[in-house]
């Protein structure tokens, strides 16, 4: 799945916020490198398992799942010869018993949930291991039963132990008014008493330490030396049986290495699947109908990560078209609604329930590709509308008809005439391709492609132009508005000045919609050519009549209006007329910004300027520029010294 589509949609935060809900090293690691699947069989069943895991959290007791403490570094050291401590034993002690006791609770819950309880069943019980390792350690300690050596050893060192406590003691006795203070102190393990300097040659024995004023010095009494050796060799014994207990009790679980591994993975696997299940329980989530046959059909959906605040979105596609454009205000909910399936699908195909309402039903894509937000680059230097162009070709590589695109905002960035018109090329290719497309516009020219174009539909975020404020639903099969003129009404635009807006945005909408408003080839028409030009059916068609009506009547001279159409079919472009022919039969043509002096003899009309534009309609804003419009009504108030209005070089062809 695309790394940059699961970065977009915030697929990440779905991750951490499932492996919070896992206790155990595993199942935070699988949380982790959770990744969507495309196998639509293997989705659902990890949809059943944790649809299962949900029953058993909301209608049983807690599920006894071991927290594999220290299981770590026991399973990375077993085997490699490394002798295990007594702390390590105590941990896998619990673990065993913890798995004794889930393999017991999963075992009553094999007919509630008899796919996770499966896990369970392939798990090992190791009483045998948990039985000696109970006999040979305890409260983290060798206890004395584990070997009869052993138990030897420690009762020679209890005896020695006397024998020395009794010396001390009559030594204190002895020795009160000398000692610094009432009490037996200890030097490097062995016994000694705290004498006042000055008395020290009263107390035989060696001096092992003296304290930081120098006052006080630590004397081993020379009736107890030989003890303390005596029980220093009793320890050394002890410490060596101790070892060869541990020693033995290691080997017996390298022996359990297998058992140990897959009981672990296992327990890790049912960490995250009861995690998932605790993380749909936080959104209320339920599974969904399955299918690969793009159909997506949810109902109270909400984002994930917005779940209390969205307003819950219905939301269609796949039966009827397989293209949805959504139009609306800003703020009022466009991206969110296609985060939201894109963010909804990605969940569906890792395993996960959803926050939609019953009976929902979501498509399995091979692939999931967005053009969300800008993604512009200060390292690059990437425009908005060149990372724009960088997506799309990146889309156009690998999109087939397993293929979900998302795409917010098209045709912005850029020229608003060549972005629409771009854009609608681009759908028409993706329509060809059969893929399941969703995009945002405010573009008034897509949505009546949209609307004119078999598997194309509209839909609309809702606004209430009464108070201004988006409703945040969409309702699909009409067409919405940016609101631009009634919020700029409301907000106290004059009135001529709105007028003038919409009669100008009639006249824009009128000429690109005309050219524009075509349907996409066939699906039948597989040629290979065909791929990589996406030219419409209508404007191909409209070529050839043109065509074959100049090869019909020779003869036959056309004059052309300023604002015509035409084809010129050397070229396979259609311009706009921007100077009437001259006496040598010449004719000015714009086509993408650039003026070509062109012979009416190689030019057929494709649209008259009559059918293009309202009677009223001012041609300037086609053939002149921005900046030459605005001085040429300035030379019209007066004269400007200097001013000078530049036109683009006409070229012949």
């Amino acid at each position: 799945m695309n790394e940059t589509t699961m970065l977009r949609l915030e697929y990440d935060q779905i991750k951490t916020r499932v492996s919070e809900c896992a206790f155990s090293y595993l199942g935070k690691h699988h949380a982790a490198s959770m990744q969507p699947i495309t196998d639509i069989r293997t989705i659902k069943i990890r949809l059943n398992e944790t649809s299962e895991a949900l029953q058993l959290i909301r209608h049983g007791a807690s599920v006894p799942v071991p927290s594999l403490e220290g299981m770590e570094h026991i399973l990375h050291l077993l085997g490699t010869g490394y002798m295990f401590s007594e702390r390590d034993f105590s941990h896998l002690a619990q673990f065993i018993r913890s798995c004794m006791q889930l393999m017991k609770y999963m075992h009553a819950k094999a007919d509630a949930a008899p796919t996770v309880s499966a896990y369970a069943s392939s798990m090992y019980g190791m009483e045998s291991l948990l039985s000696e390792i109970e006999r040979c350690i305890y409260s983290g300690r060798v206890t004395d039963n584990a070997s009869k050596e052993l138990a030897k050893i420690r009762k020679k060192i209890a005896v020695t132990e006397e024998r020395i406590k009794r010396k001390l003691d009559s030594l204190t006795s002895r020795h009160r008014s000398i000692m610094q203070e009432n009490m037996i102190s200890q030097r490097n393990g062995r016994y000694v008493l705290p004498i006042k300097k000055e008395f020290r040659k009263q107390v035989k024995g060696n001096v092992l330490d003296e304290s930081g004023s120098g006052q006080t010095v630590y004397v081993e009494p020379a009736e107890i030396v030989n003890l303390q050796f005596e029980q220093s060799a009793n320890m050394a014994e002890e410490s060596k049986e101790e070892m060869k207990v541990l020693g033995d009790l290691t080997a017996m679980a390298e022996s359990y290495n297998r058992e140990l591994s897959i009981n672990t993975e296992t327990v890790g696997i049912l960490d995250f699947l009861l995690a998932k299940a605790k993380y749909a329980m936080t959104l209320d989530a339920v599974s969904v109908e399955l299918n690969d046959e793009g159909i997506i059909d949810i109902h109270g959906a909400r984002h994930p990560l917005m779940a209390n605040t969205m307003v819950p979105l219905d939301f269609s596609i796949g039966e009827g078209y397989s293209s949805l454009i959504i139009t609306g205000p800003n703020t009022g909910g466009k991206t969110m609604a296609l985060k939201s399936v894109g963010l909804l699908t990605l969940m569906v195909q890792s395993g996960l329930l959803v926050p939609v309402l019953q009976g929902s039903r979501m498509a399995v894509f091979e692939d999931i590709v967005v053009d969300i937000g800008d993604g512009q680059s200060i390292e690059h230097a990437l425009s908005t509308f060149s990372a724009h162009i960088r997506n799309m070709i990146g889309i156009l590589e690998t999109a087939g008809s397993s293929t979900l695109i998302l795409i917010d905002e098209m045709a912005s960035g850029t020229d608003p005439g060549e972005g629409v018109g771009l854009s609608i090329a681009l759908l028409e290719e993706f329509h060809r391709r059969r893929t399941t497309v969703v995009a945002t516009t405010h573009f008034s020219e897509i949505k009546h492609f949209a609307e004119n174009t078999p598997g194309f539909q509209n839909a609309r975020m809702e606004f209430d132009t009464e108070t201004l404020q988006p409703l945040y639903r969409l309702r699909i099969g009409e067409a919405g508005e940016s609101y631009a003129y009634a919020i700029a009404l409301k907000l106290g635009m004059w009135t001529r000045i709105i007028e003038r807006s919409e009669a100008i945005s009639a006249g824009r909408t009128s000429q690109n919609t005309q050219k524009s408003l075509v349907p996409p080839p066939s699906f039948d028409d597989k040629r290979p050519e065909d791929v990589c030009k996406p030219t419409s059916k209508k404007a191909s068609t409209d070529r050839t009549v043109a065509k074959q009506e100049k090869q019909e009547n020779p003869l036959i001279t056309r004059s052309f209006a300023l604002g015509d159409s035409v084809y010129v079919g050397y070229l396979d472009r259609t311009g706009i007329v921007c100077k009437t022919e001259d006496e040598r039969g010449n004719v000015g043509v714009l086509i993408q910004g650039q003026k070509l002096i062109i012979n009416k003899k190689r030019l057929v009309l494709h649209i008259a300027a009559t059918e293009l534009y309202p009677d009223d309609y001012d041609l300037d804003i086609v053939l002149e520029t921005k900046e030459n419009r605005k001085k040429r009504k300035l030379l019209a108030r007066k004269h400007v010294q200097g001013l000078i209005i530049e036109s683009p070089p006409e070229n012949e062809k």
